[in-house]
């Protein structure tokens, strides 16, 4: 019984003893040439929520005079038993002289408890080099360019001559676009006479030729008359200028009232006796017909007309295609453009490469 418990004791204090916070330290290499780089890890033991501290070094910070710190970099945490972790931090270390160096222990702090690793030593060596066989070794040579190799501007003249043919496609399609004319369509604004003014000024013409009181009242009432059937053609919307009198008038009867009608039957009755029997009439007969001829314009006359209009332009098949060709030179000249950039910028890179 005895000598279970002391088993049972001595087993206890040996898992204490097991489950204590330490540090060790390994190094990949032992031995490097010179500007070659070891790796050293140093690994803490410790519980899981405790505070671990590594040593910081500045990159070019010597750990040892001769030796090199380049950098560290911390590693993830391995779970162990008892709950402890194992927390580990790399180190890149270089040396430039051949020696063998002493590394020394290096210091981890847990929960602000210095704890140190062992020491460790590294050799860096040298290449021998046989200083009395020169012979053996090329001397110093001078400065020479790299030797052309077409593989290396194979690509680069090919774009260039490709951009040549964009460019001179780019300028001939150029060309083609100014010398085929643009068509424009302008909307025009006409303003319009009415009707009923287009007559007036005819017949204010008529009185400034005093054809009232000339000889020849033919030529009077041939002008006088067409210029009724000009106006009842524009105002009424048939062809009056290829009726005769009484179909004008018959046509009238339906819209206008007997006296209105009966002055223009009296107005063309005359006129046609005046142009085919050679009626001849007097000065006063020639300003009553004058007179119903305004009192008809004034009573039939329509004002409340727009006196503006647009026309807009109708084009030809032969303009449509040829707005339809100017928007596919352009727009091939817009990507020819943008391709003659592109292959520039591309060939001038390359050239930079090349060249520097």
């Amino acid at each position: 019984m005895k000598r279970f418990t002391f088993l049972i004791i001595l087993l206890s204090s040996v898992l204490r003893i097991y489950a204590q916070e330490s540090v060790e330290v390994r190094i990949d290499s032992i031995e490097m040439f010179v500007g070659q780089q070891v790796h050293v890890t140093l690994i803490a033991h410790a519980k899981e929520n405790a505070k671990v501290e590594f040593p910081v070094f500045k990159p070019t910070q010597y750990i040892t005079p001769g030796v090199e710190v380049l950098g560290s970099l911390e590693q993830e945490q391995k779970p162990e038993d008892n709950g402890f972790v194992a927390r580990s931090t790399i180190y890149t270390l270089t040396s430039f002289d051949d020696t063998l160096y002493y590394l020394p222990p290096m210091t981890v702090k847990i929960d602000g408890k210095p704890y140190k690793s062992k020491s460790l030593a590294l050799k860096v060596l040298t290449i021998e080099v046989d200083t009395t066989h020169v012979d053996q070794f090329f001397g110093p040579k001078d400065v020479q360019d790299n030797p052309f190799q077409w593989s290396d501007w194979n690509m680069s003249f090919w774009l260039s001559v490709l951009l040549l043919v964009c460019l001179a496609v780019t300028y001939y399609l150029y060309l083609r676009l100014r010398d085929n004319k643009p068509i424009i369509k302008t909307i025009h604004i006409v303003k319009r006479l009415l009707p009923h003014q287009k007559a007036m000024q005819q017949i204010e013409q008529i009185k400034a030729d005093k054809m009232v009181s000339a000889e020849d009242s033919k030529e009077y009432y041939t002008r006088l008359t067409d210029t009724l059937r000009k106006y009842i053609e524009e105002r009424y919307g048939f062809n009056a200028m290829e009726m005769t009198s009484g179909e004008i008038i018959e046509k009238l009867t339906a819209t206008q009232d007997e006296k209105a009608l009966s002055e223009l039957r009296h107005l063309f009755l005359t006129a046609d006796l005046v142009k085919f029997a050679k009626y001849s009439t007097l000065i006063n007969e020639n300003d009553m017909n004058l007179v119903n001829a305004i009192a008809f314009i004034d009573q039939t006359k329509l004002e409340n007309v727009p006196v503006e209009e647009t026309v807009k332009p109708q084009l030809t098949e032969e303009d449509q295609r040829s707005q339809k060709a100017r928007r596919v030179l352009l727009a091939v000249i817009t990507l020819l453009g943008i391709t003659s950039a592109l292959l520039l910028t591309y060939v001038v890179y390359t050239l930079y490469q090349l060249l520097y």
